[in-house]
């Protein structure tokens, strides 16, 4: 298809997966991470050769306007963009800093005000252009102990709301993913196998969402009417 695609926090899981079903349809790709950059540099070799298309890794703090605004000047113009890099902190919200708040909100929601800021004049110049945004179940229903994530999230939705409105005019399609638990290193890093059992008995599935399932619907969300848009696209398997 020979789109530009850009997808941050693309080193692993749910990003990594997204970038390799664009890799597939041919799509040319961007994509970041903040650490691990010999793994991404590697992964985007093992694009280019497996499905041949471009594919260029940077490392970039997406929540630093200046480093993602300088990412922007050398990438030039996408068509598509998908915003998926996130962090997590689990833990009462009396026992969080202010820097632990601030690199989850900058991480997670702030991050989004930059990127698209970056992509959307060159979008509705041209009148077309496709945003995604990573968000997930709490940010509809909230967490305990999961407060910062929670808002963060919740913002991201608002967000996507607000910009599709603003946007629809200019035939950009603005739209998020509600994830619920997905089967990725930072669910497994922030949660022990005892709480990912107990999650899993309460989802009708029986199971976690795998990353691949997401990155399908993703390529669902970009294949679809342009009519689809400012919608907050739940994928959780039945658990919410």
């Amino acid at each position: 298809m020979n789109r530009k695609v850009f997808v941050s926090g693309a080193s692993r899981g749910i990003g990594r997966a997204i970038a390799e079903v664009f890799a597939q349809k041919g799509d040319e790709l961007f994509i970041t991470c903040l650490n691990n950059i010999e793994e991404m540099d590697r992964f985007a070799k093992e694009m280019s050769e497996r499905f041949g298309v471009r594919c260029s890794a940077y490392r970039c703090d997406m929540s630093d306007n200046d480093e993602v605004r300088k990412l922007f000047d050398e990438i030039g113009d996408v068509d598509i963009l998908i915003n998926n890099a996130a962090v997590a902190w689990i833990g009462l919200l009396t026992d969080m800093d202010e820097r632990d708040w601030r690199r989850v909100m900058g991480t997670n929601l702030d991050s989004l005000f930059y990127t698209c800021r970056a992509v959307v004049p060159s979008m509705v110049r041209r009148q077309k252009g496709t945003i995604i945004n990573i968000s997930s179940v709490w940010g509809s229903v909230g967490a305990s102990c999961e407060v910062a994530y929670s808002a963060s999230k919740g913002g991201v939705n608002a967000f996507t709301r607000a910009l599709a409105k603003e946007l629809a005019p200019s035939g950009i399609s603005v739209n998020a993913i509600a994830c619920g638990v997905i089967d990725t290193d930072m669910n497994r890093k922030e949660l022990s196998e005892a709480d990912l059992a107990e999650l899993e008995d309460e989802i009708p599935k029986g199971r976690m969402g795998n990353p691949k399932e997401v990155a399908d619907l993703v390529i669902s969300i970009c294949d679809a009417p342009s009519y689809l848009t400012g919608q907050i696209i739940t994928i959780d398997g039945g658990w919410i």
